[in-house]
């Protein structure tokens, strides 16, 4: 099995790469989502926010607001350190559940968002980092997700540099390109990830 940990900055291109990784045979665990599976009404994470940040965060059918949350932790690092300590270890612990019960030679992308903020790089084999030009990142942004421009230049400082993120790749991906050039690049990266994924581990030299 090879673990890899695959991030990038928003609007660089990430989920673009997730996808054609999947498409080539890897075993996919988004941390975006188990996030929002550990936050479902009636589930123990749930209980944990409501207790923490009260019931107006709550929807009239009981199940998280995303947008109120949002707008409770974005601008207060304090209470952004708090959703945290609810909801990173049960995404953790998820995640470990699922990457166990893969195949032994398996290649398992963790698609993690904040992987150089929180620190997890050593938590995998190979750490992949897509990388696009602030401009690009932008215009994707602007262009496609309907963001103004202002929200976009502020969700784009809110994350670690790209210069934090390059610092912590073992490969990086140049997204600055065409769909059908990133794809050439995500097949020609995947030869390697499997050969790596089938090679016996060497137990360590005492």
């Amino acid at each position: 099995m090879l673990t890899v940990g695959l991030t990038g900055g928003i609007g660089a291109g990430k989920s673009e790469v997730s996808r054609l990784l999947v498409e080539c045979g890897a075993v996919l665990i988004d941390a975006d989502r188990i996030a929002r599976e550990v936050v479902e009404p009636g589930t123990p994470g749930l209980a944990a926010v409501v207790e923490a940040f009260g019931e107006e965060v709550l929807t009239a059918d009981g199940s998280l607001d995303r947008p109120k949350l949002g707008s409770v932790v974005f601008a207060d690092a304090e209470k952004r350190s708090v959703l945290n300590s609810i909801v990173h270890p049960l995404v953790g612990a998820r995640s470990r559940e699922l990457e166990e019960a893969a195949a032994e030679d398996a290649v398992v992308v963790h698609d993690v968002p904040l992987l150089t903020e929180n620190g997890l790089a050593p938590l995998y084999d190979l750490v992949i980092v897509v990388d696009a030009s602030p401009e690009t990142q932008l215009g994707r942004l602007v262009g496609r997700r309907g963001m103004t421009e202002e929200d976009a230049r502020a969700r784009m400082a809110a994350q670690a540099t790209r210069e934090q993120r390059r610092a912590i790749a073992d490969i990086v991906i140049d997204n600055d390109v065409p769909l059908g050039e990133l794809e050439q690049r995500v097949k020609d990266l995947w030869s390697g990830l499997v050969r790596r994924a089938r090679t016996p581990r060497q137990p360590p030299q005492e």
